[in-house]
C-alpha cells in the first residue's frame, strides 16, 4: 500500500466508522457466534503474496465482525463500561500517526510534558490531595502491581529489588472478600503469595470490616509476620460497595501499613462533588486509581494513577542502561514510574476528551448516567417479582427475578441463571452477573457513553418479558 491508497482507504475507514457508530445498536449486542466458528473460517497459514486492502476489509466485515461484542452498543450493560468518544477515537488516530514511544522526555518530550500536567488536571478534578503525583497506566491491574512492588520495597528498605525475598520474613496482604481478583494475581506476582492475603469479612452492604480487619493484623504481628498493604476498594466490581476510607486509613496508619485504593470504575464519579464523599480519608492512602478508560469516555486504554512518594516509585523502578542515557534533567522519565519501557502517547486522548467535554460536560454526562440507574432502581424496588440485593450509590444494580410463588434459593438460582442467557441469546441487551451471598444476581450498568433512557426502559421491558416467560 503506497501513500495515495492510505489516503483513499482511509477516507472509506472514516466513512465506515461514522455508519457503525450510527448504527452500533442494531448488531447483537452480545456475540452470537460459538466457539471455534471465527478460528475455522481463517487460513491455517499466513499468505505467501501480499493481499489488497479491499480483500483483507471484506473478511473484516465477514468473519471478524460476527465475533464482536458491542461494547459501545448503547444496550450495553454488562460487566463495567469501556466507553469511548469521538475526540477520543481521532485522539487515537493522532497517537496511531505519529506512533511515537514515550518511554522518555527525551523522546518526545511533549508526551511527557503533557502527561504530567494533565494528571494534575485529572487530580484536582476528583478531589484528590494536592500532595498526589500522577502518570497514566495501561490498567488497574498494572497500578495496583506498582502499588504493591513499591510498598514491598519500602518495607524491606528496597532490599528484594538487590537481593530477593530471602530472609524478609513473610510480608501480609489484606483486602476484603468483595475485593477484584487482579488484587490476588497481584499478591502472586509481586512475591507475597496468596496465601498471605487476607481477605476481611464484609458488612451487610458488602463494605470492608474495620474490626476484623485490626484483628488480621495483630494476629500476623503477634505470629512475627509483617503487614504489608492494605488494599481499599471504593466501588467493588460486584456490588459497587464503598470501603471507609477514614476508618481503614486510621488502622494503616496506626500501624505503618501502606494504603492503596482502587476506585477503577468509581473514580470517575468523584468528578462531581456531591459524590466526594466516597473518598473521606484519602489523605491517609499512599496510592490510588481510577480509569478513564470505563466512564470517562477515554478508549482502552488509559489507567490514573497517583502516589503520594513518587521518589519510591521510581526507587522502585527505575533502571538505567546505558543506551537511555541522556544529557536532559529535571525532567520525568515515566519508564521509570511504571513496569513497562515502552510507553504510547496516552494523555493526548485524555487531554483530547476533558478538553472537548469540559468539566461541566463530564459532570453532566455521569449524573445522567447515575440518575438512570436511580430511575431503574425505582422501578424494581416497585416490581413485586424484582428484588435488589445491593445499594445503588452510583450507576450498577444488582438485583435477581424473584417471583412471591418461589422461595427455595437452589430454584431462584437456576431460574436467574436461565433468565440471563435469555436475555443474552436475544442480542437485544447484554448484561452480566455475580454472587452475593450465595445469590445468583444479575447486574446492570448504565455507564455507555451513548445509552438513553428509552435503553433502559427497553431493557426493563425485555427483562420483565423474559422472566414471565419463565414464569
Amino acid at each position: 500500500m503506497d501513500l495515495n491508497e492510505f489516503q483513499r482507504f482511509g477516507h472509506q475507514l472514516i466513512d465506515w466508522m461514522v455508519e457503525y457508530l450510527k448504527n452500533v445498536e442494531k448488531y447483537p449486542v452480545k456475540s452470537q457466534v460459538t466457539p471455534k466458528e471465527i478460528i475455522n473460517k481463517l487460513p491455517l497459514s499466513a499468505p505467501i503474496k501480499g493481499e489488497d486492502f479491499t480483500t483483507i476489509f471484506t473478511d473484516f466485515e465477514k468473519i471478524i465482525l460476527p465475533g464482536i461484542t458491542h461494547w459501545q452498543s448503547p444496550n450495553f450493560f454488562a460487566y463495567f463500561p469501556a466507553n469511548s468518544s469521538y475526540a477520543s477515537m481521532l485522539a487515537e488516530m493522532l497517537m496511531t500517526t505519529l506512533g511515537a514511544q514515550c518511554m522518555s522526555w527525551v523522546t518526545s518530550p511533549a508526551a511527557t510534558e503533557l502527561e504530567e500536567r494533565v494528571m494534575e488536571w485529572l487530580r484536582d478534578m476528583i478531589g484528590l490531595p494536592k500532595d498526589f503525583s500522577g502518570v497514566i497506566q495501561d490498567t488497574a491491574s498494572t497500578s495496583t502491581i506498582c502499588s504493591l512492588l513499591t510498598a514491598r520495597e519500602k518495607l524491606t528498605n528496597y532490599e528484594i529489588n538487590s537481593t530477593g525475598m530471602n530472609d524478609k520474613g513473610i510480608l501480609t496482604i489484606y483486602c476484603s472478600t468483595e475485593t477484584h481478583s487482579s488484587i490476588e494475581k497481584a499478591v502472586k506476582i509481586v512475591g507475597v503469595g496468596k496465601e498471605h492475603l487476607r481477605k476481611i469479612p464484609v458488612d451487610e452492604n458488602y463494605a470492608l470490616c474495620s474490626e476484623p480487619l485490626e484483628e488480621a493484623i495483630k494476629s500476623d504481628i503477634d505470629n512475627e509476620m509483617k503487614p504489608m498493604a492494605v488494599v481499599a476498594t471504593i466501588g467493588t466490581t460486584g456490588s459497587t460497595a464503598i470501603d471507609s476510607l477514614k476508618k481503614i486509613g486510621e488502622i494503616c496508619s496506626k500501624y505503618k501499613i501502606w494504603l492503596h485504593v482502587d476506585a477503577a470504575l468509581a473514580g470517575t464519579a468523584f468528578i462531581l462533588p456531591e459524590y466526594r464523599w466516597m473518598i473521606e480519608g484519602i489523605e491517609y492512602a499512599d496510592t490510588f486509581v481510577f480509569n478513564p478508560h470505563k466512564w470517562m469516555f477515554t478508549n482502552f486504554d488509559c489507567s490514573a494513577y497517583f502516589i503520594k512518594d513518587p521518589e519510591a516509585l521510581v526507587r522502585t523502578f527505575e533502571i538505567l542502561p546505558e543506551y537511555l542515557k541522556t544529557k536532559a534533567e529535571g525532567v520525568k522519565n515515566f519508564r521509570d514510574w511504571g513496569l513497562q519501557l515502552g510507553r504510547r502517547f496516552r494523555a493526548l486522548k485524555l487531554w483530547f476528551v476533558i478538553r472537548n467535554f469540559g468539566i461541566e460536560g463530564l459532570q453532566q454526562k455521569i449524573k445522567y448516567h447515575i440518575d438512570l440507574a436511580k430511575y431503574l432502581n425505582q422501578k424494581i424496588e416497585k416490581s413485586p417479582d424484582f428484588e435488589l440485593l445491593a445499594p445503588v450509590p452510583l450507576n450498577t444494580l444488582c438485583f435477581r427475578y424473584h417471583p412471591t410463588t418461589l422461595n427455595n434459593e437452589e430454584e431462584l438460582n437456576r431460574v436467574n441463571e436461565e433468565l440471563i442467557h435469555r436475555l443474552n441469546e436475544t442480542g437485544k441487551l447484554y448484561m452480566t452477573h455475580t454472587k452475593l451471598d450465595g445469590k445468583y444476581t444479575l447486574r446492570f450498568v448504565t455507564g455507555q457513553t451513548y445509552t438513553q433512557k428509552k435503553h433502559v426502559d427497553k431493557a426493563w421491558l425485555l427483562i420483565q418479558e423474559e422472566a414471565q416467560k419463565l414464569a
